[in-house]
């Protein structure tokens, strides 16, 4: 799976250079950027690694004009987590923050999406663009039909993301079916739903969830805040079937094309 541009190109992982290019990607923007901190955490090395990464696919987000030897050369990155290797694994990322039964119970095929990060210098335009191509290639051809993960809000004072926790929780909330739960629950019906200003909410809200929200994402019951990670976490899912008709039949076509 390749896509490039004269300045990108997007690819799984190849090699070790690849992979540690991505964690210390993840530690510039998780650990430098945003505070968190983590038990594998390499603070001498500059690299944000756990136990999942031996076991997901890393779709990277490379920046042609860079070489390998200074592993600077990922600009954006999702890890992703198939059904069936965290069956062998034994576990998801996100079963230590939701109940992940009801998606279990459901009988799809699941893919986990996660660490999620692209450099500063390079988020929006084409390098975004083609990594969120090169996921629906992903799901496409690997019959994916729910995706899942936890999306961040910067922070853990769940009072002062009120109105856009709210505002999922009104407007967003997966159907019962596929409705996962906070483990460490965090209520998000923090506003009644008339008082929330729609605009401010939307303001308030990362761009990535907002992003997913578009194509008709939906998130789970309740917040978790993760104090290591400075975080407060949804868990955003979506119904590759219930996307809209215009997104899903684009990424059909492009697929189609392909073949």
């Amino acid at each position: 799976m390749t896509a490039e541009t004269s300045q990108y190109q997007v690819r799984l992982a190849q090699g070790e250079a690849d992979l540690m290019a991505a964690q210390r990607l993840r530690y510039r923007v998780f650990i430098e950027e945003l505070g968190g901190d983590g038990p594998h955490v390499d603070h001498r090395g500059r690299f944000e690694r756990d136990e999942f990464d031996d076991i997901n696919d890393h779709l990277v987000l490379v920046d042609v004009t860079r070489g390998t030897g200074a592993l600077d050369h990922v600009v954006g990155a999702y890890r992703l987590l198939r059904g069936s290797r965290a069956e062998a694994f034994g576990r998801f990322y996100c079963d230590a923050e939701y109940d992940l039964a009801p998606l279990r119970r459901s009988g799809r095929r699941l893919l986990e999406l996660g660490r999620s990060c692209v450099d500063a210098g390079h988020r929006g335009g084409a390098g975004m663009f083609l990594l969120w191509n090169a996921l629906a290639d992903y799901v496409l051809e690997n019959g994916i039909e729910i995706m899942f993960g936890v999306a961040s809000f910067h922070g853990t004072d769940v009072a002062a993301l009120r109105r856009p926790l709210s505002w999922l929780h009104h407007h967003h909330l997966a159907p019962p079916e596929l409705r996962v739960r906070s483990r460490r629950f965090e209520s998000m019906d923090l506003m009644p739903g008339a008082e929330i200003d729609r605009r401010q909410a939307m303001v308030e809200m990362p761009a990535l969830m907002k992003a997913y929200l578009r194509l008709g994402g939906f998130v789970g019951d309740g917040a978790f805040v993760d104090h290591t990670f400075n975080t407060t976490d949804v868990c955003l899912l979506m119904d590759t079937q219930a996307m809209s008709a215009r997104h899903r039949d684009f990424y059909t076509r492009k697929y189609e094309a392909k073949v």
